[in-house]
């Protein structure tokens, strides 16, 4: 197997760990919800989007400060909290209670921790991967029933304008895409394009695929020199750009870019009464299946785009994938335009 199809075969598997996020968000819909762990009085008011927007941009500069004075540990440390206490989330809700200390799930909070210690000890890249998917659906199903449509939207779209500005402007998010890959912390999916890959034992980011930081992001680790004198010389470039892309030992993408979409798959099927498609064990109506189908049509350009070499905002295509199959999937079950954006 050549090394273009080992590439194409990570592609794929980005796809499933996508899938993975956004179908476990989809199954603690309802579970989150009877546990009353939505995290506002009022999902609808638009003003939430602000406020996560804003907790997002202190997060980004707490990030870059820490990198600045070397004290990335705090981040280390910060992250893997959070991990543990989204898995005991997760698993509180979906792991039945045979074992119990009190009131406590026993299992679920011996597996949050595992989660911890494995993220703490060994930090490869299937405990990344598997981590990333448990906090990735936990945070979307918690963020999806807690922003109604509009502010869901408002929310995706605000999003995707400040990754592009952050990654082709200031490029700050870059910067903080080079620290975070040294952490080796569930802040990217990693998915090896060689059974020898070892995230423990690989450099940090000379292999990033894409660049999305509100969630911990990356880049391709190959970006345009400049313009050449002649035609030929920009052409030699570019096809050693693709090459350096296809034969890199490992494809990674943040894992915020999995959440930030998913959010609005979540909040379609908890808002929207619009009859449910028959999963066992899935809150599924047309309206997020179309958000679905869009982020992946969103991840697949964006995946032919970066394979080419340069970093790339993820946001902008997948929030925008997701946004536009939403609204399709939503005036296909009947609604009109201003009940699909939450008007």
């Amino acid at each position: 197997m050549n090394h273009r199809t080992r590439v194409l075969l990570a592609v794929g598997v980005t796809v499933v760990l996508f899938l993975g996020v956004q179908f476990g968000a989809l199954a603690l819909i309802e579970p989150f919800h009877e546990s009353e762990r939505q995290a506002v009085e009022n999902p609808d008011d638009p003003t939430n989007s602000v406020v996560y927007f804003a907790i997002i941009l202190v997060a980004t500069a707490f990030m870059l400060v820490t990198f600045k004075y070397d004290v990335e540990w705090l981040i280390k440390a910060l992250i893997i909290g959070v991990s543990v206490m989204l898995a005991w989330f997760v698993f509180a809700e979906l792991v039945p209670p045979v074992a119990t200390v009190g009131s406590v799930n026993a299992i679920a909070a011996l597996g949050a921790i595992a989660v911890g210690a494995g993220l703490l000890f060994y930090p490869e890249w299937y405990v990344i991967d598997s981590t990333g998917v448990i906090m990735g659906a936990g945070a979307a199903a918690l963020f999806g029933i807690s922003f109604g449509l509009l502010p869901a939207i408002l929310l995706l779209t605000v999003l995707a304008v400040y990754d592009a500005i952050s990654v082709y402007r200031t490029e700050h998010m870059l910067d903080l895409a080079e620290g975070v890959m040294d952490l080796k912390i569930p802040v990217v999916l990693v998915i090896p394009t060689s059974l020898s890959f070892s995230y423990l034992e690989s450099g940090s980011t000379d292999d990033v695929l894409d660049d999305d930081t509100d969630s911990s992001d990356d880049e391709t680790g190959s970006e345009a020199d400049s313009p050449a004198t002649e035609e030929s010389d920009a052409d030699a470039e570019t096809d050693d750009q693709d090459a350096d892309a296809i034969e890199r030992d490992a494809l990674f993408i943040g894992l915020g870019d999995a959440v930030i979409p998913t959010i609005l798959v979540a909040s379609a099927a908890y808002f929207l009464d619009v009859g449910m498609i028959a999963v066992p064990g899935i809150a599924l109506n047309v309206p997020a299946l179309g958000a679905i189908i869009g982020t992946i049509a969103g991840l697949l350009v964006l995946m032919h785009m970066v394979l080419k070499g340069k970093p790339h905002a993820g946001l902008p295509l997948l929030n925008g994938g997701a946004i536009s199959g939403y609204l399709l999937g939503a005036v296909a079950s009947g609604l009109s335009l201003a009940t699909a954006l939450g008007l």
